[in-house]
């Protein structure tokens, strides 16, 4: 009997499902949309993975993490109704800006602790819990055989897992089932640089890009700028008549030429914390 051709191989393939190297894969598992367009187009079934471990890879550990996630935790809370577990958290949380972007603080369950071994345990623990929403993590000791059991207990109590680790990691080998590397944009400090590592689909020729700041954000810093420029100039007129005034006023004198006259009420509130953000900026 002979052998069936390689088309037939094809049909049956195509029937089943069967994903193909060169195309992007369908998701497996439900996805929960990531809330930003251009990222869902590249990821499996449109947004992040439920019961699997998606890595995230960077340079500091706090970098671009609520920036990444917080729409997709939002979502995740108002569907399951349970808190988001962070476990070895950087730094505290800011209950206020969160609360702002949809993810009310009393949402977050926040488990400190420095040393890996006790991490683990809790990130195993908190998978197991059937009210939690999801789990982020930063795991940056731990070893394949240790995420290896986290993706288990992901997938076998469907919940959304996101690890955050080191860039330094990125050639090791990971049983995530996504891998994105987020670093600032060196040309323009204003986007995220987003990498995928591993995905199923093909490789990306070109990292997808995201404003590091979401819009109302960037509204209320673009405000805080504003004025600034303003009050500087504000400041700006007001020497140069001062000045000119003091000229015409003592004729004969020697005045100092770094001499300006600055009205007190354009300093002595000092700078809000818009104003601060914006410097930073």
């Amino acid at each position: 009997m002979g052998l069936p051709f390689l088309d037939s191989f094809s049909a049956t393939a195509a029937g089943r499902g069967v994903w193909h190297a060169d195309e992007l894969g369908l998701a497996d598992a439900q996805v929960v949309a990531t809330g930003h367009a251009a990222l869902d187009a590249e990821l499996p079934g449109g947004g992040w993975p439920v019961g699997a471990m998606t890595e995230l890879l960077q340079a500091a550990p706090e970098a671009h993490v609520w920036r990444l996630l917080l729409p997709a935790l939002a979502q995740a809370v108002q569907a399951r109704g349970g808190p988001v577990v962070l476990i070895g958290a950087p730094y505290e949380p800011c209950g206020a800006s969160l609360a702002a972007q949809g993810l009310p603080v009393e949402s977050l369950m926040w488990v400190k602790s420095d040393a890996p071994a006790a991490r683990l345990w809790a990130c195993e623990q908190a998978l197991r819990c059937a009210d939690v929403a999801a789990v982020v993590a930063w795991l940056p000791q731990a070893r394949v055989g240790e995420l290896r059991r986290l993706q288990l207990a992901a997938a076998q109590h469907e919940v959304m897992l996101f690890v955050c680790r080191p860039e330094s990691v990125a050639l090791s080998a990971s049983p995530a089932r996504l891998r994105i590397r987020a670093e600032r944009c060196a040309v323009d400090a204003s986007q995220i640089e987003l990498h995928i590592l591993k995905r199923r689909g093909p490789p990306l020729s070109a990292p997808v890009m995201l404003p590091a700041r979401n819009e109302r954000m960037a509204a209320l810093l673009a405000a805080a700028r504003l004025r600034r420029k303003l009050r500087s100039q504000q400041q700006g007129t007001v020497g140069v008549v001062g000045t000119a005034n003091s000229a015409n006023s003592m004729k004969g004198h020697a005045t100092p030429a770094s001499a300006t006259v600055v009205r007190i009420d354009a300093w002595k509130g000092g700078q809000d914390a818009l104003d601060r953000l914006a410097v930073v900026a």
